[in-house]
Parts: C-alpha cells; structure tokens; sequence
C-alpha cells in the first residue's frame, strides 16, 4: 500500500507539478530527478514570490530574503536559478552570464555595475560578470563587476572575486590583507556647489 501510494504522489508530483512550476517559472530549469521535488518547489517559493510579489516578476524561484535588481540582464544555464538561497544581493543591470550548474551561497554579493571612483552619481566603465559552468560560490562571497570565473571553480566562503579567475580550481581565503592604493586624481564633483533641496 506503501509503495502504491508513493507512486501516485511521485506521478502527480512530476506531471501536474511539473507543469505548474514550469508554468510559474519558466526560467526553471532542473534535471526531473535528484533535486527538489516539485511539491517542496511550490512550498519554498510560491507564497512570497507568486502571491505577496516578493522577486515576483522574476522568472526563476527567488528566495524572499534575496533581492535580484536588473535580472533581465541575467543569462542563466540550466541548474542555475541566481537568488535561490537566503540572502543574496545581484545587481545584474550590467549583465549576468551564468553557465550550467552554478549554485550561489547565502549571504553572497553579485553586483555588475560600480560607481566612478572620480564622481559617484556616474557608474564606471567596468560592467558584468561572466560565471562559467559547474560553478560553487560558497557563502558570504562578495563578486564585483568585471569579473570572469572559468568551469569547474569552487570558491570558498567569505572570498572577495574580481579579475579573472581561471577553470578548474578552488579559491579560498587565506589572509584578510587590504592593498591601499592611491588615486591618480582628485574627485570630481564638489556637492556643495550643488543647489540642495
């Protein structure tokens, strides 16, 4: 009887679910078998995303705690659903690239764009972050615009990422170090010359 009725809630999970999910998110895109069912899907996400529009219009299971800003600009993979963990801040306005299988951690911090050092009403000419594929960004992990990850990559919790870092390694932190470098010239704007409201 057991196995009778495990059959009928594993038939309807993965046909009438199935189809509802892809319905709400038709960005999702997860291997049928081995991750979360469809059930525990709609119970995660679906009130705070679908009903009370928390992330709402995005097409993708978003965590309520998380906060994706420009994800139009965001081009995902399969088994990559950005925002997914508590926590996460992206910023995508400059362009997200997301190969197959990339997980964020919580806590983690993408942003595309930046301020000009020089006059922080403009942004700087460094935009997007390119993440290739089978990629573990572990919790706590600030990526900043410019970024490149190649595949294979794990990056451990708590790491700050920008340049390129390259396929098939693991990046840890291994000593908190600040380089201090000074500035070429002097800011840009003055905002007390400005008429204030």
């Amino acid at each position: 009887m057991k196995r009778i009725v495990k059959y009928i809630i594993n038939q309807l999970d993965d046909n009438i679910l199935r189809i509802f999910v892809k319905w709400l998110w038709p960005q999702y895109k997860r291997p049928r078998h081995g991750y979360m069912k469809n059930y525990q899907v709609l119970g995660q996400y679906f009130v705070t995303q679908k009903i009370f529009r928390i992330n709402g219009s995005i097409p993708w299971p978003v965590d309520f705690r998380s906060k994706v800003v420009g994800w139009e600009s965001v081009q995902k993979g399969i088994c990559s659903d950005p925002g997914d963990n508590p926590g996460i801040y992206i910023n995508a306005g400059g362009g997200l690239t997301l190969g197959n299988n990339v997980n964020i951690g919580q806590n983690s911090i993408l942003t595309t764009t930046n301020h000009y050092k020089y006059d922080h009403r403009k942004k700087s000419h460094t935009k997007g972050i390119k993440i290739g594929n089978n990629v573990w960004i572990g919790a706590n992990v600030s990526i900043v615009a410019g970024t490149s990850i190649g595949d294979n990559v794990t990056i451990g919790a708590g790491c700050f990422i920008k340049g390129t870092i390259p396929s098939n390694c693991t990046v840890v932190l291994s000593e908190k170090t600040l380089d201090i470098i000074p500035k070429t010239k002097d800011y840009e704007w003055d905002c007390t010359l400005d008429e204030l409201g």
